[in-house]
């Protein structure tokens, strides 16, 4: 049982037809849906209508796009602190300040860049990652996996909540250019409330490991294991039909010429372009 999304361009319009396909299920919901981005650093910001149109919808919840991308990379604090100093900025000022509790504070940054590892040093499997990239002795293009769950922490009788990424697997792609493509599987995903803030903050996390490893960015794929169209605030359906309309009518005025999910992309918005 699986659903693939056909491959789109960009975060924007991967969310809208996902979304789509998704909301024509039975109960709105499928499981293992299979997504494909081309080019994850295009329609990242509110530069682009579509992004700003899911944002207006969520900040009438107290949610934004912004807020669920900065969960898995901060970019903001990469531009201004550069690598590798930015990860000891984020756990010792910025995760206590929105830390909810010892075992999930709601940031998956915080999973790939500080596994306990008692009695020696935290692991920070990202930079790992990035330090084998950029050692040409390390062969194999396939080793650079990043897990999120963690059974010690997650598993246990609460009805829901917890971490929703589970695991990613980079991949370096040979050629004349090594290209990084990543694969993430979530256990469950909201597909109003999260993904399209999912979408770009994975492919902000892909722009970091890029350049920090000299590779470049190619595709990211995201397998969501279940897939629901959910109703951020209790909102009722009739809202969320009226945020597609609006994004779809966004996307016409783009200049779309197929289905308003597959118009090209007239926005390219990367906030980790120009940091240190």
């Amino acid at each position: 049982m699986y659903l693939p999304i056909p491959q789109q361009h960009d975060c924007a319009s991967a969310w809208r037809e996902a979304v789509r396909e998704v909301d024509a299920r039975p109960g709105h919901s499928a499981y293992n849906v299979i997504i494909d981005v081309a080019d994850p650093l295009a329609s990242t910001t509110r530069q682009d209508p579509r992004v700003a149109v899911v944002d207006d919808f969520l900040n009438g919840f107290d949610k934004s796009v912004e807020t669920v991308a900065n969960t898995i990379m901060p970019a903001g604090l990469y531009r201004r602190y550069g690598a590798p100093a930015f990860f000891e900025v984020f756990h010792q000022k910025v995760l206590p300040k929105v830390q909810r509790n010892s075992r999930w504070s709601g940031y998956y940054f915080e999973r790939m860049t500080r596994i306990p590892n008692p009695p020696d040093e935290p692991i920070n499997q990202l930079w790992e990652i990035v330090e084998r990239i950029r050692d040409d002795n390390v062969r194999a293009l396939n080793k650079f996996e990043l897990t999120v769950f963690d059974p010690a922490r997650d598993v246990d009788d609460s009805p829901y909540g917890g971490q929703c990424l589970s695991h990613m697997s980079f991949k370096l792609l040979p050629g004349a250019t090594k290209t990084l493509a990543l694969t993430a599987v979530y256990r469950n995903h909201f597909y109003i409330e999260k993904l399209l803030g999912n979408l770009i903050g994975l492919g902000r996390l892909m722009e970091f490991v890029a350049k920090e490893g000299g590779v470049s960015v190619g595709n990211l794929t995201v397998v969501s294991t279940h897939a629901e169209i959910d109703q951020p605030g209790k909102c009722k359906r009739p809202a969320i039909s009226g945020l597609l309309t609006r994004f779809d009518q966004e996307c016409l005025a783009l200049g779309a010429t197929q289905s308003p999910s597959k118009g090209n992309s007239s926005t390219v918005g990367s906030t980790i372009a120009g940091s240190p």
